[in-house]
């Protein structure tokens, strides 16, 4: 697998385990960064939860198309965290545009090498 690929992977692991072991203790940690629980903080935490196991399963089962559609879904969903939160001083917001870069960058090398493999269903 390409360096970018793992780099983009590790990233999304190292980044999420804390966050979703945390979250499943409902530790202070994240009251403090998220707020209080919410059934929106619970969507949240199975969404980071989704994001990790593909993660994982892609370091296992490298395809550089799944790669690429969970790569981009988090580049869309981080980039318009701060126009939907309406504030871009925010840490979680911070950090999530700095993982947006690297995986825009990630996408970029992914379309390099594997683009012409990529065809839309007819």
């Amino acid at each position: 697998m390409p360096t970018l690929m793992t780099i983009s992977l590790a990233a999304n692991i190292l980044i999420l385990v804390p966050i979703v072991v945390l979250m499943a203790m409902k530790s202070w940690v994240i009251d403090d960064a998220w707020g209080p629980f919410t059934a929106a903080r619970g969507i949240l935490f199975s969404i980071y939860l989704a994001i990790l196991v593909a993660s994982i399963v892609l370091v296992i089962i490298p395809i550089p198309a799944f790669i690429a559609a969970l790569l981009l879904v988090q580049v869309i969903y981080k980039i318009t965290t701060p126009f939907t939160v309406g504030r871009l001083q925010n840490p979680i917001i911070i950090s999530n545009l700095v993982v947006a870069a690297l995986h825009s960058v990630t996408l970029v090398s992914i379309f390099r090498l594997y683009g012409d493999q990529f065809m839309p269903i007819r």
